[in-house]
């Protein structure tokens, strides 16, 4: 039977711990034991977890063996901020896909109060990736960042940068990746509910970036960020 995986709050040796509602989640929802056995993410591996201890809202284990597990994709996801019940499934989802790191993006077309509420919806956004990439099975969370401003998210490093936009009317996203096999980290901007700006297509290409499209169909923005990253996960073969 498949071992349930969680990723470790604390980590000493050869023992590791969750802790507060990470730890309650276990102890009150799932019932927690005595002797059962995890896989225990400890951030640089997975190994067997046995449960050693449980207290208040604390849970241990004894670390055993290494576990294989597939790293993330080398994909950071630059993504405009959106409404943010949306965008939390879209984080969900993308986390589950195995993306390495979701930068949320100001957009000139990003709505004023959700760009000012942004930040302090970081400890949520992080919060459900992590839960997300334990129910997939994920030896870690995708990073998920402090919001960024459009002008510095075009700088952001990669060896290949592609920037999915409506306006493309020629290449797809699958088109692009089939003729240059991306080598290295791979950065992928999404534009925000209306799309993007006239000006803000024009930073991108001046920056370098690649433009490509999902197809003809026009897509909701979180529909878009799960479609692009599971052709990602097919074309590199995750």
């Amino acid at each position: 039977m498949t071992r349930r995986r969680w990723i470790a709050d604390e980590v000493a040796g050869s023992r590791a711990a969750l802790i507060g509602a990470h730890a309650d989640h276990l102890i009150r929802v799932l019932r927690a034991r005595l002797g059962q056995e995890f896989d225990i993410s400890t951030g640089n591996e997975v190994r067997r977890g046995r449960l050693s201890g449980i207290s208040d809202s604390r849970v241990e284990f004894e670390l055993g063996e290494q576990v294989p597990a597939d790293g993330p994709m080398p994909v950071t996801l630059a993504l405009s901020i959106f409404k943010f019940d949306r965008m939390e499934w879209a984080i969900e989802k993308c986390a589950e896909l195995g993306v390495a790191r979701v930068v949320p993006v100001v957009a000139r077309r990003t709505e004023s109060h959700l760009a000012a509420a942004a930040a302090k919806r970081t400890e949520r956004w992080q919060r459900i990736a992590r839960q997300a990439s334990e129910q997939s099975r994920r030896p870690s969370p995708p990073e998920i960042s402090q919001p960024i401003k459009l002008k510095d998210a075009v700088t952001l490093p990669g060896s290949t940068r592609i920037l999915l936009s409506e306006a493309e009317q020629e290449v797809t996203l699958k088109d692009a990746l089939q003729s240059h096999v991306p080598d290295g980290d791979i950065v992928l901007a999404l534009g925000p509910e209306g799309g993007w700006a006239e000006a803000e297509l024009a930073l991108f290409r001046d920056a370098g970036w690649s433009s490509v499209s999902l197809g003809p169909t026009i897509l909701r923005a979180e529909t878009a960020a799960i479609a692009a990253t599971a052709v990602l996960l097919a074309e590199l073969g995750r």
